[in-house]
């Protein structure tokens, strides 16, 4: 999941073109994305939507995830959103194990749809580790601004004083075999050098894809986040000249050393290409 575009839940407009936008995912948004007192009217429109979806256009079309608001609402919300075009849920403001059993206990009719937890405290953040074990958690997202906002962080133009919470989920994630986190949004869609260079940014500190709020960032998420074929081919070449060496260490044509770590690494890069392999 190189990108995953948030769409408020309230907007059958946005809706209507969400699943053409070119991202990976679309995230249906009950949350943040709403005004409060618009939310019954999301999850009765997102509802629609999504029953409306056929078959053929789930399987071949992005994924689809919905944020679902936190405490009470997020077992409503599940409930009304447990639909075969649903991959996941993503779980705003989740705080701890117990968040997420209740919502997978409301999930019991939809085995296929996993959870993303939003982790957007320090006490959050802090308990990441058992977070990523909870029932159905594929992988963990940061909710920065809500963080941002518990702890008193003021991110600078370089955002270094996040390096530290980005670090941890990425490897909160690892540790518990997750897929890679999404990076955190930018509001800011119309700079799309800047996006380039924050994205790039988190893609080496870990990360494998990126949450868009404009459609217009989304082409350039997904090219950072695609190898090149330049990567893919050099992958390609210090698998088979490891595999070719015999002896679990080979070296490359510049004469440095190819371990299975490196061909991890190697690995890590076509599973992200075009094929997967």
């Amino acid at each position: 999941m190189r990108s995953a575009l948030y769409v408020p839940g309230d907007r059958p407009d946005m809706l209507a073109k969400a699943l053409d936008r070119g991202a990976d995912a679309v995230i249906v948004d009950l949350e943040d994305g709403v005004a409060p007192g618009s939310k019954e009217y999301a999850r009765a429109t997102a509802s629609a939507w999504l029953e409306g979806i056929a078959p053929a256009v789930r399987r071949a079309g992005p994924e689809i995830w919905v944020r679902v608001n936190p405490g009470r609402e997020a077992v409503a919300d599940a409930r009304g959103v447990a639909l075969p075009a649903v991959n996941g849920l993503m779980v705003a403001k989740t705080e701890r194990v117990g968040d997420l059993v209740a919502v997978a206990d409301a999930l019991s009719a939809a085995p296929w749809i996993a959870l993303c937890p939003l982790l957007e405290s320090a006490a959050a953040l802090l308990s990441a580790p058992l977070i990523a074990h909870g029932p159905r958690v594929t992988r963990m997202q940061l909710g920065e601004a809500d963080l941002c906002a518990d702890t008193g962080i003021e991110p600078g133009p370089d955002q270094r004083e996040l390096l530290w919470p980005r670090t941890q989920l990425v490897l909160a994630c690892a540790a518990a075999r997750l897929a890679p986190p999404l990076g955190p949004v930018s509001t800011d869609f119309r700079d799309l050098d800047a996006l380039r260079r924050s994205t790039t940014a988190l893609k080496r500190l870990g990360f494998g894809g990126r949450s868009c709020i404009h459609p217009g960032q989304v082409p350039v998420v997904n090219d950072v986040f695609t190898p090149a074929a330049a990567e893919l081919e050099r992958a390609h070449a210090l698998i088979e000249r490891f595999e070719g060496a015999g002896s679990g260490v080979a070296v490359d044509d510049s004469g440095r050393m190819i371990d299975e770590a490196v061909v991890r690494g190697a690995r890590r890069v076509l599973a992200a290409g075009p094929d997967g392999r």
